[in-house]
């Protein structure tokens, strides 16, 4: 009886040891599982999706191309090639552009823009801009993108040959950066491309270092004179495939209807999902087809002599600009592309924001019809500038030390002189200057 026993407890012990080795193997598997590294839900890189242009070829302009979005799922992961994949989500963009200004009408565009907090992109006459410069900078100041748009709009000389076309874009490029400092890279020809640009036209303007942009959207308030604001909010308003709008609006002389329709349209889009743009040269563009009857004028294209004395270098200009780093006895300042330029091998700066910056301060002498400049708080020489004339005379006391005259330049109301005679004036003991391939340095000292 008690072997018997004993024999049954021995069994009962060995079933329990054998459904514990059970469970233990399928915790060490299932632990092996979990902490083995998770497989990669995309293990090579996502391919851009084919380009869809279908759309795009039954317009009249034709749009860059574009890559889709990568999809990120919630986890941070690239999504599984093996789940169905959202449809891209590309947000629809209206760019709202302007053409012909400024006038005395682009103050109160200004105003709906801001008030709508919104940008948009104008491209100027070189002939609005000398009369309205207060209102260049106004645009640039406020964000917007600022496009050239020839200089007078004429359309029997700029499209007679390309030179010409070429001499009015460089005149409105030179008012423009004499306001801003920057020269606009973005060109939109008067009555747009079609039927006015060869190939000619649109290869030189590419290599040197323009972007070329029409519009998908004709608001239609140039096709006659004083078209209303119902009618122009009507042609304004509406999707194109792709969801990439490029409105052309005016708001040069006459448009004063333009400029009544706006909040209309632009509460239009936004009703409607739309972010709202501003142009870029880095934007693909928009671009009408060069078409039979541009091919049909058989102008002659430029000389190689001349393509190669004004377009090979051009280019150039719109390389990323290096900022100057100013070190005057250790305190340092820097100046900004388009806060400097070089002329003739010298730095040019303007007068009151450089001593401004530095510690100084420069105010005007009505008087004496002069500039009056301290370059510290307590310099002992004061610099008096004459704009009209460039005249430098360096006071110590009561008494003139020095006479020269400079080179100087008159931007936007603001003078800008010589980086070098200006503190060689005011008495500093040397100025060493270097460039590299991330800036410029000046040191005074």
């Amino acid at each position: 009886m008690v072997k018997k026993t004993f024999s049954v407890v021995l069994g009962s012990i060995g079933v329990v040891l054998a459904v514990m080795a059970l469970i233990f193997c399928a915790s060490v598997w299932e632990g092996r599982t979990l902490l083995q590294p998770m497989t990669p839900l995309v293990q090579n890189a996502v391919k851009t999706a084919p380009d869809n242009e279908s759309a795009s070829e039954k317009s009249s302009a034709v749009i860059g191309r574009q890559t889709d979005p990568v999809h990120v799922g919630q986890a941070g992961l690239l999504v599984s090639n093996t789940t169905k994949k959202p449809a891209p989500v590309s947000p629809k963009t209206v760019y709202l552009t302007f053409d012909d200004g400024p006038s005395d009408l682009t103050g109160q565009v200004l105003d709906i823009l801001k008030k709508n907090k919104i940008g948009a992109t104008f491209f100027v006459l070189g002939e609005q801009v000398k009369k309205y410069p207060q209102l260049i900078s106004r645009i640039y100041e406020e964000g917007h993108a600022i496009g050239n748009h020839t200089y007078d709009h004429n359309y029997t000389e700029l499209y007679q040959s390309f030179p010409a076309f070429w001499d009015q874009i460089k005149e409105t490029e030179e008012e423009i950066r004499l306001i801003t400092g920057e020269r606009p890279q973005l060109v939109r020809a008067p009555g747009g491309t079609a039927g006015h640009f060869d190939d000619t036209y649109f290869k030189l303007l590419q290599q040197a270092g323009y972007v070329v942009t029409d519009w998908n959207v004709d608001s239609g308030d140039s096709k006659r004179r004083d078209v209303p604001a119902a009618e122009i909010v009507k042609g304004a308003t509406t999707d194109v495939p792709g969801g990439k709008v490029v409105l052309l609006m005016h708001d040069g002389p006459g448009h004063s209807e333009s400029v009544k329709a706006l909040p209309q349209i632009i509460s239009w889009y936004k009703a409607r999902g739309y972010q709202f743009g501003v142009l870029s040269p880095q934007d693909p563009p928009v671009q009408f087809k060069v078409n039979a009857t541009a091919r049909g004028l058989k102008r002659s294209a430029p000389s190689a002599a001349w393509i190669q004395s004004h377009i090979a270098q051009n280019a150039a200009l719109f390389e990323p600009g290096k900022p100057l780093r100013l070190d005057v006895g250790g305190l340092e300042t820097t100046l900004d592309t388009g806060e400097y330029s070089i002329v003739d091998g010298h730095y040019m700066v303007p007068l009151r924001a450089l001593t401004e910056r530095i510690g100084g301060n420069t105010v005007w002498d009505s008087a004496g019809a002069a500039w009056v400049a301290s370059l510290s708080a307590d310099a002992a020489v004061s610099l008096r500038i004459h704009a009209d004339t460039g005249r430098l005379e360096a006071v110590e006391g009561n008494q003139v030390v020095s006479r020269e005259t400079l080179q100087v330049l008159t931007v936007n109301g603001s003078l800008w002189v010589p980086l070098r005679s200006l503190f060689e004036a005011s008495g500093y003991a040397g100025i060493t200057a270097s460039v590299n391939e991330e800036e410029r340095r000046v040191t005074v000292f």
